[in-house]
């Protein structure tokens, strides 16, 4: 199932307790997310991967005042970030939560990720984006007001589209123009004004690819907090038409055997990987050769 994909909230449901944002506090309790660029600090060295706990690191010093985000094994868990340059005390390591190197195990990669997400709306949201104003927080709320005109704001969360179109035993796989030769992945793109998911599936493929796809079936959702997309995962077959990327974007697109696919799209945590794995075979999960 989808919902037990990385940076979904199902994979800490046992462990980790929401709660609204609360600055300042005791810190001298609890549990540390602390983030530098894309990474987690925890103990070095250590079997288990682990959050501090206690007070904030000797060391650490934060570029913002810290926020309570939620309860971590019942303990008040609060989230700060260090610049990406500062120095990280001997006993602590930063861990990736995304990428290749998975040494951070997928609940604290979530929780990390829950973490950046929240903190990336904290930077984003200091002002109103109609007057200009500083905006004050919403009680029992991530949402702020705008004290001088009215307009309340919430968690800007953005919706993107992921689909694997199938032709046969070939699988659609795609290289964007950022990406090292040899990388390929699924086709993806943002909802657009006025569409529906489906629109959008089928106006991503043809603009990345130019072919056109039928029979659009929804298979599952992740969060994925780089900064703030909805992955929403597709299945579709081809219609027709023959490929051509944009050679803007997308620099090489082509059909590929499913059983002699490139290297494997998308990191291990994304839902990309899991599509693939999931419905990469002819016959599988209803799908039709």
């Amino acid at each position: 199932m989808s919902q037990s994909l990385p940076f979904n909230s199902s994979i800490i449901s046992d462990s980790f307790t929401p709660l609204p944002p609360e600055t300042g506090g005791d810190n001298t309790a609890g549990f540390w997310a602390v983030l530098q660029g894309s990474s987690l600090l925890v103990p070095a060295g250590s079997v288990q991967s682990l959050l501090p706990g206690g007070p904030l690191p000797a060391g650490i010093v934060p570029e913002t005042e810290s926020l309570r985000i939620g309860l971590w094994q019942g303990k008040t868990l609060r989230a700060v970030r260090i610049a990406p340059d500062a120095a990280v005390p001997a006993e602590y390591e930063a861990l990736p939560f995304q990428g290749p190197d998975v040494r951070l195990d997928d609940a604290l990669a979530t929780i990390a990720g829950r973490a950046a997400q929240i903190l990336h709306w904290e930077r984003r949201s200091r002002f109103c984006s109609r007057c200009g104003g500083q905006l004050s927080r919403m009680s029992a709320s991530w949402g702020k007001r705008c004290p001088s005109c009215g307009d309340e704001h919430f968690p800007h969360i953005h919706p993107c589209i992921i689909v694997l179109v199938r032709r046969g035993a070939e699988l659609l796989l795609i290289r964007n123009a950022s990406w090292n030769p040899g990388r390929f992945s699924l086709v993806a793109g943002f909802l657009d004004f006025g569409e529906s998911l489906e629109e959008c599936v089928r106006r991503e493929v043809r603009e990345e690819a130019g072919i056109e796809v039928t029979n659009i079936r929804y298979v599952g959702s992740q969060c994925w907090p780089f900064p703030s997309q909805q992955m929403i995962g597709f299945l579709a077959e081809y219609a027709g038409g023959e490929i051509r990327p944009d050679g803007v974007e997308v620099v090489e697109a082509d059909w590929f055997h499913e059983d002699a696919l490139p290297m494997s799209p998308g990191g291990k945590r994304s839902i990309a990987r899991w599509i693939i794995t999931t419905y990469g075979k002819s016959g599988e999960m209803g799908i039709p050769s």
